[in-house]
């Protein structure tokens, strides 16, 4: 038997010493309560076990890439090899907010209060040169994601005290943090070959194939260009339930364009068979094309029932200007929404109120019960009334562009915290003006960055607007080099330690995080930390709503707004399940037509 020891020798022993009752192996694990498919499930519910099996997938990319590698922080990675190249210990159920079932592993053993995990692998798992896959290869993995890979393995698996590999099926994890996601993190960390790392350079970027266990072979690189993924014809896992109705394409294709345009065009010219809109106007009337009129193109709305994406202007509180949070909400109550709406918009779109809107995760109009206060602690005492009673809403216009009732709040707020309109524009008794940039990457972007210009000029202070390439804009938002950017974060319905790199003290100044808005409150810290413990959905949904309701009342960033669905376009060669999981639209399950 080998042991790989994270901490002290001592405490390992300790660990190995006080072994937890475990249940018997399971074939599927939830992060709280049961999954929800059976051990005999036949397939996924939203795949079609019957789809049609051949052709080609094309889609259409806007940017470049300058990586295979999407597991380090250097390049640009492609799109596709954690999907199609490289698998995990247990695959997940979208159809469920949280539940993962066996893929490499065969089934996992946790003890009650998840402090040792046991995953049994699938003596038939092979990697695509025909290695097995073994216990081994998944500490290494570890091990190497840890010491090389992006910030979240390091946070993740730092909280593995002691791995054991008793034989090259076998592998344990132990830990003492109480966290009760890290056995579903674990069973989701990439797998890598062994054999074909140890002693190789990972953490740096090139056009080399990627080496796994999935179904696909990563083929045709063209730097910057193009990848295709074919599947691999002796793929070992091909007839497991959670594949069946899945990987229906003999060949995946993603082939990259220099801008949005280029890319709507090269779909409309067929050159693509999918595409997911995210321009309403373009939605409303670019789509008025022949092979939509005769019934070549599908046009539909996908429901997504997880929450919507949070994203927004995200304020940078590293800089001294938006280190006050009087200062975010006044810049908040200045961006108008309506105005962008009817304008720019065609009305397609609903505000997002904070980090989970749409769901039973959202605070909106939920005031804290005792359950939520007790995550909050003291908190609670600076909590705004408004806030805490869930009360608060975003700032509403007349729609006009020049909203003064709105202007007036915001600039009597900017007074209190020491900005006052003068001659040169807004300025602090330091006689400095209130001016920063704003950073975007494409035409969309930047159309929104003017609008809030103009606004914020009507209040005296001077918004700078900068157009980067992709490549300048993931540096500078690496580095956290920048005053303010349009930033996304995609919330699940059961948010985890994801939450620690997306708002984290500890990912403040760690580049690569998503923590884009310099977040440290150690009330944020507290609630993330609540959720990887709660044993029970109630306790679980406190926590977030804690975690909610502080997000939204720091104001770290001026809220966009979402469509309440997927505008997706497909030519009518490709087919999907009438069931789409609960974020909507998935590509995995595609067929092509006969």
């Amino acid at each position: 038997m080998t042991a790989i020891r994270f901490l002290t020798l001592l405490c390992c022993v300790a660990v190995l010493a006080a072994q937890p009752s475990l249940a018997a192996p399971q074939h599927g694990i939830a992060m709280q309560g049961q999954p929800a498919l059976p051990p005999d499930f036949k397939n996924l519910p939203y795949a079609n076990p019957d789809a049609p099996q051949g052709g080609i997938l094309r889609q259409a990319m806007t940017g470049t890439f300058d990586s295979t590698n999407p597991f380090i922080v250097k390049g640009n990675a492609v799109y596709g090899v954690r999907t199609y190249t490289v698998e995990s210990l247990m695959g997940r159920n979208w159809a469920e907010p949280f539940s993962l079932y066996g893929l490499l592993a065969s089934s996992i053993d946790v003890s009650d209060d998840r402090q040792m995990v046991t995953f049994k692998i699938r003596p038939e798992a092979k990697f695509s040169d025909g290695t097995p896959v073994t216990s081994e290869d998944v500490a290494f993995s570890m091990r190497m994601l840890m010491d090389k890979g992006r910030p979240n393995f390091k946070t993740n698996f730092s909280k593995v005290t002691a791995m054991e590999t008793p034989d090259a099926q076998t592998i344990v994890f132990h830990q003492t943090a109480g966290d009760r996601e890290l056995p579903l993190i674990i069973g989701l960390m990439p797998v890598l070959p062994k054999h074909v790392w140890d002693g190789k350079p990972f953490d740096v970027t090139n056009f080399d194939p990627i080496i796994g266990s999935g179904p696909y072979l990563m083929t045709d690189i063209k730097p910057g260009e193009s990848i295709t993924y074919v599947k691999n014809k002796d793929y070992w896992g091909k007839n497991l339930p959670i594949n069946r109705g899945v990987w229906n394409f003999d060949a995946v294709k993603f082939d990259y364009y220099r801008d949005a345009n280029a890319t709507f065009e090269a779909f409309k010219s067929g050159l693509a068979d999918v595409r997911i809109e995210g321009d309403p106007v373009q939605w409303s009337t670019g789509y008025d094309i022949p092979a939509v009129k005769d019934g070549r193109i599908t046009l539909e709305k996908i429901e997504q029932k997880s929450p919507a994406p949070a994203s927004g202007f995200a304020f940078n509180t590293r800089r001294e200007i938006f280190a006050d949070p009087r200062v975010r909400e006044a810049l908040v109550m200045a961006f108008d929404f309506e105005w962008a709406n009817a304008n720019l918009f065609n009305n397609a779109y609903k505000r997002t109120y904070g980090y989970y809107a749409g769901s039973e995760l959202s605070s909106l109009g939920i005031a804290a019960d005792d359950r939520e206060r007790a995550v909050l602690g003291d908190a609670v005492k600076t909590l705004r009334p408004d806030m805490l009673d869930g009360s608060y809403r975003l700032p509403a216009t007349d729609g006009s562009g020049h909203d003064r009732k709105v202007l007036r709040k915001a600039v009597a707020l900017l007074a209190e915290a020491g900005w006052t309109i003068t001659e040169q524009g807004l300025t602090n008794q330091k006689g400095e003006v209130f001016t920063f940039a704003i950073s975007v990457q494409n035409r969309d972007q930047e159309k929104l960055a003017l609008h809030y210009q103009r606004t914020l000029k009507q209040i005296g202070i001077n918004a700078t607007v900068r157009t980067l390439d992709a490549a300048q804009f993931i540096r500078v938002q690496n580095n956290f080099d920048y005053d303010m950017l349009p930033a996304t974060w995609f919330n699940s319905l059961s948010p985890g330690n994801e939450q620690f790199t997306y708002f984290g003290s500890a990912a403040r100044n760690v580049p690569s995080t998503r923590n884009f808005s310099g977040i440290a409150d150690p009330a944020i810290d507290r609630a993330i930390g609540a959720m990887l413990k709660a044993a029970t959905r109630e306790d679980f949904v406190a926590a977030v709503h804690a975690e909610d309701r502080l997000l939204v009342a720091g104001f770290y960033m001026v809220p966009f707004y979402d469509a309440g669905g997927q505008w997706v376009a497909r030519w009518n060669t490709i087919g999907r399940p009438a069931t789409q999981p609960l974020p909507g639209f998935e590509a995995t399950t595609l067929w092509h037509n006969p």
